[in-house]
Protein backbone atom coordinates (compact mmCIF):
# COMPACT_ATOMS: atom_id res chain seq x y z
CA UNK A 1 0.00 0.00 0.00
CA UNK A 2 1.07 3.46 -0.97
CA UNK A 3 0.95 6.55 0.98
CA UNK A 4 -1.62 8.98 -0.05
CA UNK A 5 1.51 11.23 -1.63
CA UNK A 6 3.59 8.19 -3.26
CA UNK A 7 0.02 8.33 -5.00
CA UNK A 8 -0.30 11.40 -5.59
CA UNK A 9 3.43 11.94 -7.35
CA UNK A 10 2.23 8.98 -9.59
CA UNK A 11 -0.80 9.95 -10.60
CA UNK A 12 0.90 13.29 -11.13
CA UNK A 13 3.54 11.54 -13.18
CA UNK A 14 0.92 9.73 -15.37
CA UNK A 15 -0.41 12.91 -16.30
CA UNK A 16 2.72 14.72 -17.05
CA UNK A 17 4.10 11.65 -19.33
CA UNK A 18 0.40 12.11 -21.11
CA UNK A 19 0.43 15.86 -21.57
CA UNK A 20 4.17 16.15 -22.17
CA UNK A 21 5.94 12.90 -23.16
CA UNK A 22 9.04 11.68 -21.22
CA UNK A 23 10.52 14.30 -21.75
CA UNK A 24 8.40 16.87 -19.72
CA UNK A 25 8.51 13.99 -16.95
CA UNK A 26 10.95 15.80 -14.22
CA UNK A 27 11.26 15.64 -10.64
CA UNK A 28 10.51 19.41 -10.61
CA UNK A 29 7.97 19.26 -12.97
CA UNK A 30 6.12 16.78 -10.68
CA UNK A 31 6.56 18.87 -7.76
CA UNK A 32 4.49 21.51 -9.48
CA UNK A 33 2.24 19.75 -11.01
CA UNK A 34 1.27 18.19 -7.75
CA UNK A 35 1.44 21.29 -5.70
CA UNK A 36 4.20 19.94 -3.60
CA UNK A 37 7.47 21.68 -2.14
CA UNK A 38 10.28 21.60 -4.36
CA UNK A 39 12.27 18.49 -3.71
CA UNK A 40 9.22 16.49 -2.55
CA UNK A 41 9.37 13.89 -5.29
CA UNK A 42 13.12 13.33 -5.34
CA UNK A 43 12.41 12.40 -1.27
CA UNK A 44 9.70 9.62 -2.57
CA UNK A 45 11.79 8.26 -5.70
CA UNK A 46 15.28 9.55 -5.57
CA UNK A 47 16.23 8.64 -9.36
CA UNK A 48 14.42 8.75 -12.51
CA UNK A 49 14.59 5.18 -12.60
CA UNK A 50 12.46 4.81 -9.01
CA UNK A 51 9.84 7.66 -10.47
CA UNK A 52 9.25 5.84 -13.50
CA UNK A 53 8.81 2.73 -11.73
CA UNK A 54 6.72 4.38 -9.04
CA UNK A 55 4.42 5.54 -12.21
CA UNK A 56 4.34 1.78 -13.82
CA UNK A 57 3.11 0.59 -10.03
CA UNK A 58 0.37 3.19 -9.96
CA UNK A 59 -0.75 2.23 -13.45
CA UNK A 60 -0.91 -1.47 -13.18
CA UNK A 61 -3.27 -0.25 -9.44
CA UNK A 62 -5.61 2.04 -12.13
CA UNK A 63 -5.88 -0.34 -14.49
CA UNK A 64 -6.15 -4.00 -12.84
CA UNK A 65 -9.17 -1.81 -10.65
CA UNK A 66 -11.07 -0.89 -13.94
CA UNK A 67 -10.42 -5.05 -14.96
CA UNK A 68 -11.15 -6.06 -11.75
CA UNK A 69 -13.24 -9.26 -11.73
CA UNK A 70 -12.80 -10.13 -15.43
CA UNK A 71 -10.26 -12.94 -14.07
CA UNK A 72 -7.81 -12.21 -11.24
CA UNK A 73 -9.85 -13.60 -8.67
CA UNK A 74 -11.79 -15.92 -11.25
CA UNK A 75 -14.22 -14.98 -13.68
CA UNK A 76 -17.57 -13.96 -12.28
CA UNK A 77 -21.12 -14.94 -13.11
CA UNK A 78 -21.87 -14.79 -16.52
CA UNK A 79 -18.73 -14.34 -18.02
CA UNK A 80 -18.49 -17.94 -19.52
CA UNK A 81 -21.16 -16.85 -21.51
CA UNK A 82 -19.32 -15.21 -24.82
CA UNK A 83 -22.00 -12.54 -25.12
CA UNK A 84 -21.63 -11.43 -21.58
CA UNK A 85 -17.59 -11.68 -21.68
CA UNK A 86 -18.26 -9.45 -24.73
CA UNK A 87 -20.04 -6.71 -23.33
CA UNK A 88 -17.39 -6.85 -20.21
CA UNK A 89 -14.46 -6.20 -22.57
CA UNK A 90 -16.16 -3.83 -24.25
CA UNK A 91 -16.85 -1.74 -21.31
CA UNK A 92 -13.40 -2.43 -20.31
CA UNK A 93 -11.92 -1.32 -23.55
CA UNK A 94 -14.27 1.53 -23.24
CA UNK A 95 -13.02 2.89 -20.08
CA UNK A 96 -9.39 3.07 -21.29
CA UNK A 97 -10.72 4.71 -24.03
CA UNK A 98 -12.28 7.45 -21.98
CA UNK A 99 -11.76 8.22 -18.18
CA UNK A 100 -8.54 6.21 -18.41
CA UNK A 101 -7.52 8.00 -21.45
CA UNK A 102 -4.90 9.87 -19.87
CA UNK A 103 -3.44 6.99 -17.99
CA UNK A 104 -3.04 5.02 -21.51
CA UNK A 105 -1.18 7.38 -23.07
CA UNK A 106 0.98 7.28 -20.14
CA UNK A 107 1.13 3.51 -20.87
CA UNK A 108 2.29 3.93 -24.25
CA UNK A 109 4.92 6.52 -23.27
CA UNK A 110 6.06 4.13 -20.57
CA UNK A 111 6.20 1.14 -23.09
CA UNK A 112 8.33 2.71 -25.23
CA UNK A 113 10.46 3.87 -22.55
CA UNK A 114 10.89 0.02 -21.17
CA UNK A 115 12.46 -0.77 -24.92
CA UNK A 116 15.09 1.00 -23.51
CA UNK A 117 15.56 0.65 -19.86
CA UNK A 118 15.85 -3.06 -18.02
CA UNK A 119 14.79 -1.94 -14.79
CA UNK A 120 11.65 -0.46 -16.57
CA UNK A 121 11.38 -3.59 -18.77
CA UNK A 122 11.32 -5.72 -15.80
CA UNK A 123 8.00 -3.91 -14.31
CA UNK A 124 6.53 -3.46 -17.40
CA UNK A 125 6.84 -6.69 -18.29
CA UNK A 126 5.04 -8.34 -15.17
CA UNK A 127 2.27 -5.80 -15.88
CA UNK A 128 1.86 -7.65 -18.76
CA UNK A 129 2.03 -11.35 -17.90
CA UNK A 130 -1.16 -10.33 -15.02
CA UNK A 131 -3.07 -8.94 -17.95
CA UNK A 132 -2.38 -11.93 -19.88
CA UNK A 133 -2.74 -14.16 -17.12
CA UNK A 134 -6.40 -12.83 -16.10
CA UNK A 135 -7.16 -13.18 -20.06
CA UNK A 136 -6.34 -16.52 -19.74
CA UNK A 137 -8.44 -17.12 -17.11
CA UNK A 138 -10.98 -15.68 -18.72
CA UNK A 139 -10.87 -17.82 -21.83
CA UNK A 140 -10.65 -20.79 -20.24
CA UNK A 141 -13.87 -20.04 -18.12
CA UNK A 142 -15.45 -19.60 -20.97
CA UNK A 143 -14.45 -22.82 -22.98
CA UNK A 144 -11.29 -21.78 -24.75
CA UNK A 145 -9.87 -25.30 -26.08
CA UNK A 146 -6.36 -22.79 -26.08
CA UNK A 147 -6.49 -20.32 -23.17
CA UNK A 148 -2.84 -19.81 -23.23
CA UNK A 149 -2.46 -18.92 -26.81
CA UNK A 150 -6.10 -17.30 -27.37
CA UNK A 151 -5.40 -14.78 -24.32
CA UNK A 152 -2.32 -13.43 -25.56
CA UNK A 153 -4.27 -13.17 -29.06
CA UNK A 154 -6.95 -11.47 -27.07
CA UNK A 155 -4.71 -9.11 -25.71
CA UNK A 156 -2.57 -8.12 -28.49
CA UNK A 157 -6.14 -7.75 -30.33
CA UNK A 158 -7.39 -5.36 -27.72
CA UNK A 159 -4.38 -3.00 -26.74
CA UNK A 160 -4.56 -2.79 -30.80
CA UNK A 161 -8.00 -1.05 -30.60
CA UNK A 162 -7.02 1.05 -27.89
CA UNK A 163 -4.05 2.18 -29.70
CA UNK A 164 -5.34 2.42 -33.20
CA UNK A 165 -7.97 4.94 -31.26
CA UNK A 166 -5.60 6.73 -28.99
CA UNK A 167 -2.27 6.57 -31.57
CA UNK A 168 -3.27 5.34 -34.55
CA UNK A 169 -4.82 6.21 -37.41
CA UNK A 170 -8.23 5.38 -36.49
CA UNK A 171 -11.13 6.56 -34.20
CA UNK A 172 -12.41 5.81 -31.34
CA UNK A 173 -15.17 3.39 -31.18
CA UNK A 174 -18.30 3.27 -29.68
CA UNK A 175 -19.53 0.95 -27.18
CA UNK A 176 -21.41 -1.37 -29.54
CA UNK A 177 -18.76 -1.13 -32.33
CA UNK A 178 -16.21 -2.96 -29.74
CA UNK A 179 -19.08 -4.97 -28.07
CA UNK A 180 -19.23 -6.39 -32.02
CA UNK A 181 -15.92 -6.67 -32.56
CA UNK A 182 -15.13 -8.41 -29.54
CA UNK A 183 -17.79 -10.89 -30.27
CA UNK A 184 -16.24 -11.69 -33.34
CA UNK A 185 -13.14 -12.24 -31.86
CA UNK A 186 -14.42 -14.33 -29.35
CA UNK A 187 -16.58 -16.67 -32.32
CA UNK A 188 -13.15 -17.46 -33.45
CA UNK A 189 -11.54 -18.36 -30.22
CA UNK A 190 -14.68 -20.36 -28.86
CA UNK A 191 -16.00 -22.75 -31.72
CA UNK A 192 -15.59 -26.27 -31.63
Amino acid sequence: MRSPRAELVADTALALLAERGMRGLTHRAVDEAAGLPAGSTSNLARTRAALLELAVDRLVDLETARFAGLGAAGAPAGLGDPDVLAESLAEFVHGLLTVGRVATIARYELALEATRRPELRRAYDEAGRRYRGAAVALLAAAGSADPERHGRQLVAYLDGLVFDAIAGAGREFGREELRRGIREVLAGMLSR
